[in-house]
C-alpha cells in the first residue's frame, strides 16, 4: 500500500468493446489482477466492462462464460453493462421475430450464434439470455464524478431520457466536452465505447472545468487493442492494452 492510500479506497478498471475476442479479454483480465498486486496491493478492485460482448469476433459464447465466471469470484466488484449488440441478441431471440433476427445476423450476429454452434447448441442458451438480460444500461459513481456507459448520454437531457441513448448514441452534443458547459454533466467524467477510435488508441478528450470524456472502444475486433483504463485514487489514468 502506499502513502495516503487506505484500504476503503477502490481502483477501477474500466474494459473497452470485447466482441467475442475471448482470448484476449481472459489475457487482459490477467494483466489486470498482476497490475492490481504489484501496483495497489490491499486496494479494493472494482471492474467495469463496458458492453459489446458478443458478435462479429471468434467466441461471444466463452466472453459471456468469463463474465460470468468473474462475477462469481470473492473480494471482487464486477459491473458489466449493456452494449447495442447485446440489444441486438435479445431483440431476435427473445422475440424470435424474422426481422429482429436479420438485424442481429446482420451486424456480426452470425459469428455469435456459430460460437454457440461449436458447443453444440443451435441458439443463445437461456442462463446466457438471463444474464444478458440483467445488464445494467449505466453505472454512475457520484464520489468521483464518474459517468461509465457503453455509447453515451445527451448532455442535455441527462437522466431524463431514453436508455436507448446509452446505447447507441454518437451525437455531437455528446462528443464535444465543450457542449457539457451549463449541463448537469459539468464538471464530470464519462468513459464508454461503441464508437471505434481511429488509430486504435483510447480517446480522452478533456476540457478543463467542463468535463472529460474517455472512449475506450479502441477496435479490438478490428485488429486493435483490447483496452482497459485504469482509475486509481488521486493517480493519473494509465491503460492497459491486450
Amino acid at each position: 500500500m502506499r502513502q495516503g492510500e487506505t484500504v476503503s479506497e477502490t481502483v477501477t478498471y474500466v474494459v473497452g468493446d470485447v466482441h467475442g475476442e475471448a482470448n484476449r479479454l481472459s489475457r487482459l483480465h490477467g494483466l489486470i489482477f498482476a497490475y492490481h498486486q504489484n501496483t495497489h496491493p490491499g486496494l479494493a478492485i472494482r471492474i467495469v466492462h463496458l458492453g459489446d460482448y458478443v458478435d462479429r469476433g471468434p467466441d461471444s459464447a466463452q466472453v459471456i462464460d468469463l463474465l460470468m465466471a468473474l462475477e462469481a469470484q470473492p473480494g471482487i466488484c464486477v459491473i458489466s453493462l449493456a452494449g447495442n449488440h447485446e440489444a441486438l441478441l435479445l431483440a431476435a431471440v427473445q422475440s424470435n421475430s424474422v426481422s429482429a433476427y436479420r438485424t442481429w445476423l446482420g451486424n456480426g450476429g452470425d459469428q455469435t450464434l456459430n460460437s454457440y454452434r461449436n458447443r453444440g447448441l443451435s441458439s443463445v442458451p437461456p442462463a446466457h439470455v438471463d444474464w444478458l438480460s440483467d445488464r445494467p444500461r449505466i453505472h454512475v459513481d457520484p464520489t468521483e464524478r464518474r459517468i461509465f456507459v457503453h455509447a453515451g448520454i445527451d448532455p442535455n437531457t441527462y437522466p431524463a431520457e431514453d436508455d436507448s441513448i446509452y446505447l447507441w448514441t454518437r451525437s455531437d452534443r455528446f462528443f464535444h466536452v465543450e457542449n457539457w458547459h451549463g449541463t448537469i454533466v459539468e464538471g464530470w467524467t464519462i468513459i464508454h465505447g461503441h464508437t471505434p477510435t481511429m488509430d486504435g488508441y483510447p480517446e480522452d478528450e478533456c476540457e478543463d472545468g467542463i468535463g472529460r470524456r474517455i472512449n475506450l472502444d479502441t477496435g479490438a475486433v478490428y485488429g486493435g487493442r483490447l483496452t482497459c483504463a485504469v482509475l486509481a485514487p488521486g493517480r493519473e489514468i494509465k491503460y492497459i492494452y491486450s
